[in-house]
């Protein structure tokens, strides 16, 4: 599966951001998906995912009540809605996919066999 993120950008603090990762190239469905973040100098680490059927999430703790991940089964799409962005948000944003044969939540990223190319979020303060 081909995954393309987008939706990256400039936002001031307190603002908002909704990324996207559109999938292509094998059943969308099939697939539990996540969002990472890396941040300069850092590891990177998972902020939400979210089960094939769509019906389970997990979120960092960082991130909780704040960021919202979605998929769009019709559009292929996986998002991730954030808002209230802080500086510390300021990373590249990969989205990626993995099978999990029970429906459930990918945390590690070992888990995850695809990934998109990522996309800059820069939140200012």
């Amino acid at each position: 599966v081909q995954l393309q993120a987008s939706g990256g950008g400039l936002v001031q603090a307190g603002g908002s951001l909704r990324l996207s990762c559109a999938a292509s190239g094998r059943t969308f469905t099939n697939y539990a998906m996540g969002w990472f973040r890396q941040a300069a100098g850092k590891e990177r680490e998972l902020v939400a995912a979210i089960s094939m059927s769509g019906g389970s999430t997990y979120y960092a703790d960082s991130v909780k009540g704040r960021f919202t991940i979605s998929r769009n089964k019709t559009k292929n799409t996986v998002y991730l809605q954030m808002n209230s962005l802080k500086p510390e948000d300021t990373a590249v944003y990969y989205c990626a996919a993995g099978t999990h044969y029970n429906d459930g939540i990918l945390i590690n990223a070992r888990s995850y066999n695809y990934w998109g190319q990522g996309t800059q979020v820069t939140v200012s303060s």
